[in-house]
């Protein structure tokens, strides 16, 4: 918005504060709630659809409540009794960006609307809804498109709220620690603005909302004869606006009156209720007590972790991120006491759950719309979700079966490490092959030249290589993202696609409205404008050339970078198409390998075989539905705990609670770093515990990090290559089972690894757990080693579980409930286990055997 955006760019800061400091934002906002009792009876109840209802209640100063049929009793939403739930306000906004960190600050306040008046609660019926639609009372500019857009798929009755919410206008004051407060003088006109909440049901076990505000009105005068009006304002003095936290003061302002860009829902939380989910989350798995932003960024070098943090954040600013930074965020949870609730759209939010009794939702924009779910289990919230975002398809079996091996170094390089490979009979699927385009030198090391186009210097027999893996049913895997890089100093290539974008005019733009040069590392790249129509078809015939000459798969690369000053071709504000860019290179991708598949013809087209496979790190609340596969992105070399080994099990079991079924890390992790006095390389011992980690995960698949010379690779001496074949052949063990979880993740949402709250959601013990262990599917319980040095385990088996657990290498069986074990765990022997005389546990234990490993 005008004159209250401004955006910061940090790229080539070169020394920067080590300790930057927490982004300022807008506090949680109170207010109070009042009515007109003349038109707001004292209790009623009303019908949403034909399976919600909602009870209002005038005591207490009032509150709202919805519940299901089935359950009438029992509230999946309410809003706290005499407490504003629906407020708004104007602050200022700050975004900082570097290299793909944002940081998004708030700014002054210039006004807050935080009491509310509820003037009317009544249900409108279809025969009625035209004509309502079409008065006055709708909000500005509600046309026929927002109708017909609203009515869409809606159960009537629908529910409606209207009324007003306002402030006082203060004068420009530095607001007390004790909160946001400042007195007014009563005859002084206040701010305000009339508001519209909408509920209508969705589907059997969704109900959906809509939040709206009108414009700001400089001209309101409360009165004071409604009930709950708040005894204060009898005095000629209140204390008026938001509530303050502990970080710096804000300046509300009453100049100027513009359009609310902050809209607020409030609504209650029990002190200890957990929340989980929020996508793909690296530091947390209940986020009760925190702020949560949902923002699509870099996950951060370090995120908290010393000293690398110090480190990142002091050469490029603020690069290390924190505990909220994610490539994969969405605006979703699921609480232990069964509530579920989403947003939809893509303008940046906050969950704000910094209080024992209410969580608040702030929402940069004028409206809010999102989906209240009902349901009485962590699974069911999942496929209610799910079914209304999407699913991804089953993946093929071929990238299931066996190793995905992350190699570099081009034609014999590759083919000597397959004939090594054989030796030690490493159950293979694919060779992913990211340097296909090349490798050229910078300051930060060998990266990628992002043409993508094969090199033939590197990769001398490109088609006869892939066609020798064929013949061995072994598929080739490749890279890309949505950059183009310039590549007028490279010798060997044929086409500069970096050029053609440009002359197709496809690139994204800056304010000079010439193609937006974004900072990379160490160059600049275009980035292609996915909002173009021309795009699309543009991008897929690079796809359809790659594939052309016989690969199978390709990792889709970046997403999460999208300038938020940049110029689209759409005209949409690009804050809000930052978070949907992801989506639109899922969706590029998707229909790519759909259209391929339907072009082929006979046999191939019926092969299941001969499925295409792209996989991806960056993504928003539908990325389930066009992704096929997630991976999660650059974690470090290391045993910590926000940015190492062990966020990789958080992530990868809170984007599974998220609707990212099909999920998996980098085998070691990716991100090393070599300076004069700190050194984070991969060790043997974390790549092998690694290797047993990703043996229970969706996809088995290596990396060589950024540093490959720096690493321990899976092909360095014999006890890695050992160590590998010993685990390709364990994740080959369960592919039986796998296969099943595949298929009911795309039918139902459920992802293949699971936090035991899926299936143990009543046990207290399970919610304090975030990466000591985890499920694949409800048969199988992994307890990896994600310490360095240990060599045991304790081990939680949960309550609720009618079969006893038993020790895949010693058969030692655990049957008490809700107990604790320490188990050993030496280098090879993970903790793993299987429901004792389950037909998937006896069945992995005899591929084991005949595998040779047990």
């Amino acid at each position: 918005m005008e004159g209250t955006l401004k955006i910061t760019k940090n790229h080539h800061k070169h020394l920067n504060n080590p300790f930057p400091s927490t982004p300022r934002s807008l506090p949680l906002v109170q207010g109070t709630l009042s009515f007109d009792p003349q038109t707001v009876p004292s209790h009623q109840i009303f019908s949403i659809g034909k399976e919600f209802k909602s009870t209002w209640l005038s005591k207490n100063g009032g509150s709202l409540s919805i519940s299901h049929q089935s359950e009438p009793n029992r509230a999946i939403w309410s809003t706290n009794p005499g407490q504003a739930f629906v407020s708004a306000a104007l602050a200022e906004t700050e975004v900082e960006e570097s290299r793909g960190s944002f940081v998004i600050r708030d700014r002054d306040v210039h006004f807050v609307c935080n009491h509310q008046i509820i003037d009317e609660i009544k249900v409108i019926n279809r025969s009625d809804y035209k004509l309502y639609s079409e008065s006055r009372d709708f909000p500005s500019g509600y046309d026929e498109k927002n109708q017909q857009k609203e009515s869409k798929g809606t159960q009537f009755p629908v529910l409606l709220i209207t009324g007003r919410i306002f402030g006082v206008n203060t004068r420009k004051k530095k607001i007390q620690s004790l909160g946001l407060y400042s007195d007014f003088v009563e005859n002084e006109p206040s701010i305000s603005a009339k508001y519209w909440v909408f509920f209508d049901q969705k589907s059997s076990n969704q109900i959906g909302f809509h939040v709206k505000i009108g414009k700001p009105n400089p001209q309101f005068h409360p009165t004071r004869r409604r009930i709950g009006w708040p005894r204060y304002f009898s005095k000629g003095r209140a204390i008026v606006t938001a509530a303050s936290t502990d970080e710096d003061d804000v300046l509300v302002n009453g100049d100027g009156h513009k359009d609310f860009n902050r809209v607020c829902l409030t609504y209650t939380s029990e002190a200890n209720e957990r929340f989980y989910g929020f996508g793909e989350q690296f530091s947390h798995m209940d986020f009760k007590g925190k702020r949560v932003p949902i923002l699509v960024q870099e996950q951060g070098i370090g995120r908290g972790d010393q000293p690398i943090t110090f480190a990142a954040n002091l050469v490029s600013y603020r690069s290390a991120g924190d505990w909220s930074t994610t490539y994969a965020p969405s605006p979703f949870y699921i609480t232990s006491k069964m509530k579920s609730l989403y947003l939809e759209g893509y303008n940046y939010s906050v969950f704000d759950l910094t209080r024992h009794d209410r969580v608040q939702i702030q929402m940069h924009g004028d409206s809010i719309e999102g989906r209240i779910l009902y349901g009485n289990s962590p699974l069911e919230f999942i496929e209610g979700f799910t079914d209304a975002i999407g699913r991804p398809p089953e993946l093929p079996e071929w990238i299931i079966s066996g190793a995905v091996v992350g190699m570099q170094g081009g034609t014999d390089f590759v083919r000597g490490i397959w004939d090594k490979l054989q030796a030690y009979d490493v159950p293979v699927s694919a060779f992913w092959l990211q340097d296909w385009v090349g490798q050229r030198k910078t300051v930060i090391g060998s990266q990628l030249w992002w043409n993508w186009e094969v090199d033939t210097t590197r990769y001398f027999g490109w088609q006869q290589l892939i066609r020798e893996f064929s013949a061995r049913h072994i598929k080739v895997m490749t890279y890309c993202n949505p950059c183009l890089a310039r590549v007028d100093e490279k010798p060997n290539s044929r086409r500069n696609l970096f050029e053609e974008a440009k002359e197709l005019d496809i690139l994204i733009k800056d304010k000079k409205g010439k193609p937006y040069m974004v900072p990379n590392t160490a160059f600049d790249v275009g980035m292609l404008d996915l909002t173009h129509p021309h795009t699309a078809s543009w991008f897929k015939q690079i796809l359809q050339e790659m594939v052309d000459d016989g690969v199978r798969g390709w990792m889709a690369d970046f997403g999460e970078g999208l300038p938020v000053d940049a110029l689209l071709y759409s005209g949409e504000d690009p804050i809000a198409a930052h978070n949907r860019y992801p989506e639109l290179w899922a969706k590029i991708n998707r229909d790519f390998v759909e259209e391929w598949k339907s072009n082929r013809v006979g046999k191939e087209r019926e092969d299941p075989e001969e499925t295409l496979v792209f996989f991806m790190r960056a993504g928003f609340r539908n990325s389930p539905k066009w992704g096929m596969l997630f991976w999660e992105g650059d974690q470090m070399v290391s045993w910590q705990a926000n940015d190492g080994i062990k966020s990789a099990v958080v992530g990868l079991l809170s984007s599974g609670l998220s609707g990212y079924a099909f999920n998996h890390s980098d085998i070691g992790g990716y991100c090393a770093v070599k300076l004069p006095f700190l050194k984070y390389e991969r060790s043997e011992e974390l790549l092998l515990r690694w290797m047993e980690l990703s043996a229970f995960t969706t996809v088995f698949r290596t990396h060589e990090g950024n540093k490959p010379s720096s690493n321990s690779q899976f092909y360095s001496n014999h006890r890695t290559f050992s160590h590998f074949a010993r685990f390709a052949k364990v994740y080959k063990a369960w592919k039986f089972y796998r296969i099943q979880l595949v298929k009911e993740a795309s039918q139902k949402g459920i992802p293949v690894c699971r936090h035991l709250f899926l299936h143990y959601p009543h046990d207290e013990y399970v919610h304090n757990l975030s990466y000591e262990q985890f499920l694949v599917g409800e048969e199988i319980l992994v307890v990896p080693v994600l310490d360095k040095g240990k060599k045991n385990v304790k081990v939680y088996f949960p309550l609720g579980e009618t079969c006893s657990w038993k020790h895949i290498w010693t058969g030692n069986l655990y049957t008490k409930q809700g107990s604790e074990a320490w188990v050993e765990a030496p280098v090879g022997y993970p903790a793993i286990f299987v429901k004792a005389g389950s037909l998937v546990g006896e069945t992995f234990l005899k591929y084991l055997r005949e595998y040779d490993v047990l």
